[in-house]
């Protein structure tokens, strides 16, 4: 099935050219809720009044136009005339010109804030209600006759019925806009902050571990993939907290690791170089005796002065990671916060090209493998709307586990192990676990959230109990 095309027809009210109505039209096709938008929207110039939103928030420099605007867009020159006049219309195109998908959600979230206070307004206003549904009406049976004779082949007469219905709307409107200006623009304003709110969450979602790596990875995603997630957050609530919940680890993340990697370098002897953070004290007493500091100075710009030497020494953690994530039915309640932590983990492996496997379980397991911690847009819709429910098997996630880090890219994985629940395994099974793991080199981690610990004990290298992955217990896993 092909996307939904927009109209290319001249109908804007602002100074649009080519380009622009023909990047509306591909926007369009990329954004099922511009689509929806089209098919709900109470008014039957609702999609060029969407293309002209796109055009001024994505414009450099959007102007109502000077020619004479047609009859049926009366209603929404109107609109486009409160957007625009509003005294924080320029400071909202800070954040959209030239941007397109913040354009893009800005198009939506506008175009569904215009209806709702359309909708409202209808409701509140008798003779407008009258108009409007008069309007609809006349819509109805113009679609009828242009299915029966071809497309455009409607009555003419009912055309400009319907033109000169749709500019007295216009004149309501605008006179309806102008009592309840306060309302229309405070919904503009809340629109414009759903629209950095689930930018801002979608930089969480995509982002890395790096200060500021959002917008790069943005950038490296199609922009369809890129709308498709920005909708998928703005329309749901699970996926808005898994990406909030994933950019509030990744930030603890980022801290663990440069903490790890300070940690790992120590001191080695003495060599030369500019370092400021390693010049010997000696070196530093120079420096602040007026005979020998000139001297200090030539050396220090020529690279020749002494410093410590530091070496990193090995730390663990730089192969492949398999998480193994319980998810029996008593995890929902904590299902977006792990897999925010899901998302976060995975981008330690991107940043340090490592492969990542992912393996759900409760009685039954779903297997996710993601080459050097790269997941595309779909597989995050797809690992959000997953749950598996049921109840709780450690021997299955660990079995699935020793098979895939029996693979040539899974040797000498990390293993972190999650789970709120307690299961007997059988001591053979144990048994021949720990046998593999020492043969293959692998460590187990172990979260165990407000649970016995026992069994976990038996096939760990190491045990964290916290309440929930909010603890700042969880945040060891960071550090693989």
């Amino acid at each position: 099935m092909e996307p939904a095309k927009a109209k290319s027809g001249n109908q804007s009210v602002l100074n649009t050219d080519a380009f622009d109505k023909r990047r509306f039209i591909e926007i369009y096709s990329m954004s099922q809720s511009l689509q929806k938008l089209k098919v709900e929207g109470e008014l039957p110039t609702f999609e060029p009044l969407l293309a002209d939103i796109w055009a001024s928030l994505y414009k450099m420099k959007p102007e109502l136009s000077e020619d004479n605007i047609p009859d049926d867009l009366q209603v929404n020159k109107s609109f486009m005339e409160k957007i625009m006049n509003d005294d924080s219309f320029e400071s909202y195109r800070k954040f959209t010109r030239l941007d397109d998908l913040s354009s893009a959600i800005g198009t939506v979230k506008f175009g569904e804030k215009t209806n709702e206070w359309l909708i409202d307004q209808k409701k509140k206003d008798e003779d407008l209600q009258k108009k409007m549904q008069e309007i609809q009406a006349m819509q109805r049976q113009l679609q009828k006759q242009d299915q029966q004779n071809g497309a455009g082949k409607g009555s003419e007469e009912l055309q400009e019925d319907l033109k000169d219905a749709m500019s007295d709307l216009g004149s309501q409107l605008h006179q309806t806009l102008e009592n309840n200006s306060h309302s229309f623009s405070e919904a503009m304003s809340q629109a414009m902050q759903e629209t950095k709110q689930t930018k801002d969450s979608l930089k969480s979602l995509l982002g890395g571990t790096s200060a500021g790596s959002g917008d790069a990875e943005l950038k490296k995603v199609p922009l369809r993939d890129q709308i498709s997630l920005a909708e998928k957050i703005a329309s749901n609530k699970q996926m808005k907290e898994i990406a909030d919940w994933a950019g509030r680890f990744k930030q603890v993340a980022r801290k663990k690791q440069k903490s790890k990697h300070s940690d790992s370098m120590e001191r080695s002897g003495v060599t030369v170089g500019n370092d400021i953070e390693r010049l010997l004290p000696m070196e530093l007493g120079l420096y602040t005796h007026p005979i020998t500091k000139s001297d200090f100075l030539r050396r220090f710009v020529e690279g020749q002065t002494m410093q410590y030497e530091q070496k990193g020494h090995e730390v663990l953690g730089k192969g492949p990671i398999v998480l193994c994530l319980d998810q029996s039915g008593s995890m929902h309640k904590l299902d977006t916060q792990s897999k925010g932590f899901t998302l976060a983990l995975m981008s330690i492996a991107r940043k340090q090209k490592r492969d990542f496997c992912l393996i759900l379980f409760s009685t039954r397991t779903k297997i996710f493998k993601y080459e050097r911690g790269k997941i595309k847009s779909s597989d995050m819709i797809n690992l959000a709307q997953t749950f598996l429910g049921g109840g709780t098997d450690f021997a299955l996630p660990l079995e699935k586990a020793m098979n895939v880090i029996n693979e040539s890219r899974f040797k000498q994985a990390d293993l972190v192990f999650i789970t709120d629940g307690e299961d007997k395994v059988k001591d053979s099974f144990l048994e021949s676990f720990n046998k593999k793991k020492k043969e293959k080199h692998y460590n187990v981690l172990s979260l165990t959230i407000g649970s016995n610990i026992k069994t976990v004990e038996q096939f760990s290298d190491k045990v964290v109990q916290v309440k929930d992955f909010d603890d700042v217990g969880s945040c060891t896993a960071f550090e693989i």
